[in-house]
């Protein structure tokens, strides 16, 4: 399968990673995915996604033609067709914020039809997504709706929350909410509460997430991995404290998470994050 990402130009660089296409037969159909700092918008312009909650009793979602997801706080697992042909927004944590008029806590933990969040203004985005001619003009015609939609003034809210959860991404987590509120200016409860509107999180669990995304990229599955080594480079208290964190965030202990990386390499190039894991 062909992954094609593009980091978007200024202004949009402030709220997103990337814009992407994948297109083609994906080496692995089911991955399970992780906690991670991202929300996400999927176009689907093929065959339905399935994504499957790992909360039992929770009836899967079909995606036919697209979805907005908030930040997760627990696994899920998405099956892809095949082939696969889906364009789509890697928002960061906070980002997806000035795109929508809901509070992002009504996107935590959830994947919501699209033309839910954008009205039928949707059905025209995925009209001109279906008759783009090439990738380039698909990442074309995202980027520039995206761009007509980002007010030009973000709410003072978002600006706080902008300020202080970059502080997260660039340390990687490794920094305290009292760090943040002192360098802010303003109270925990405030910063939580903007947090949990414009992120959908509070910045604890923003903190944790990043965290735990650092220590899988940083984990080499081909070579022998010093576990303490991570743990102590990633901020986890112990070994112990990262084991749970593990069991937590991806269903295995370290050891059952390494042998799956093992099992089953990640596709070149898919994914770009190394994040979501091939569905045994």
């Amino acid at each position: 399968m062909k992954y094609v990402g593009r980091v978007p130009a200024p202004p949009l660089d402030r709220y997103i990673d990337d814009l992407y296409c994948m297109d083609g037969v994906p080496q692995h159909r089911r991955m399970d995915v992780p906690p991670l700092p991202s929300a996400h918008l999927i176009a689907n312009l093929g065959e339905p996604v399935r994504l499957f909650d790992s909360l039992p009793g929770v009836e899967p979602t079909v995606i036919t033609d697209g979805c907005f997801m908030g930040v997760w706080t627990r696994r899920f697992r998405i099956e892809f067709p095949s082939p696969v042909r889906v364009v789509g927004v890697h928002f960061k944590p906070w980002g997806m914020a000035p795109f929508i008029d809901v509070p992002s806590s009504d996107l935590r933990d959830l994947c919501v039809p699209a033309d839910a969040v954008w009205g039928s203004a949707w059905s025209g985005v995925h009209e001109r997504l279906a008759a783009a001619a090439s990738t380039e003009e698909l990442l074309d015609v995202l980027d520039g709706e995206l761009r007509s939609r980002l007010a030009e003034t973000p709410s003072r809210g978002l600006d706080l929350v902008h300020h202080t959860a970059s502080r997260l991404e660039t340390s990687w987590g490794d920094v305290s909410v009292s760090d943040l509120t002192g360098d802010a200016g303003v109270s925990g409860n405030h910063l939580a509460t903007q947090f949990t509107s414009h992120v959908g999180v509070t910045p604890k669990r923003v903190a944790r997430i990043y965290r735990f995304a650092r220590l899988i990229l940083n984990l080499d599955a081909t070579q022998p991995v010093d576990w303490a080594g991570l743990a102590h480079e990633a901020g986890y208290f112990d070994q112990a404290h990262l084991s749970k964190e593990f069991k937590d965030f991806t269903g295995y202990t370290p050891t059952g998470y390494l042998e799956l990386r093992r099992r089953f390499p990640a596709e070149q190039g898919f994914p770009p994050d190394s994040g979501p894991m091939p569905a045994k």
